[in-house]
């Protein structure tokens, strides 16, 4: 039985799908199979049977769902059998300068992408994003430097200037 009316999951939807799916987007790396992983996530969001205790608790329950769902999917054995494209070209940036940054994210680790979203785009402390993904806060501190500084050495090579 599922905890949500059908306005109350469209409501979810609508409110977390370009976070769920842009997370999905970072860890798969190609819009397919990014679309298919998030919505697993609200397939799965459906087959709840508890509702969330606060809008905190949601967003938290997706992100930690949308990155076990991407986990699943590049481990299963079938991922090792096809052509990958990369295909990243459908996030929306501002500036053609802001895209060339996020080829640079991109090309980072799965954890370091995830961590610098996490704080970046959907402005979580380094504590919350700790207790959303189930590690240490000092872990996530250190992935959050590394990340930066594994960014910027990128950038600087490709000759990206920050104004």
């Amino acid at each position: 039985m599922c905890a949500f009316s059908r306005e109350e999951l469209t409501n979810l939807y609508q409110r977390h799908f370009k976070m769920v799916y842009q997370i999905c987007l970072m860890l798969m790396k190609n819009v397919p199979d990014a679309e298919d992983a998030a919505q697993t996530v609200f397939r799965k969001a459906m087959e709840q049977t508890q509702p969330f205790r606060d809008p905190e608790h949601e967003k938290a329950w997706l992100i930690v769902t949308a990155r076990n769902e991407c986990r699943n999917q590049l481990k299963h054995w079938w991922r090792s059998r096809r052509a990958d494209s990369e295909a990243l070209d459908s996030l929306t940036w501002e500036e053609p300068e802001d895209h060339m940054v996020w080829e640079q994210v991109a090309a980072l680790s799965k954890s370091h992408r995830l961590v610098l979203y996490l704080h970046y785009c959907q402005g979580y402390t380094t504590g919350e994003i700790a207790g959303i993904l189930g590690e240490n806060p000092s872990t996530v501190r250190s992935r959050l430097v590394q990340a930066r500084k594994k960014l910027k050495l990128k950038l600087e090579e490709n000759g990206y200037e920050a104004t």
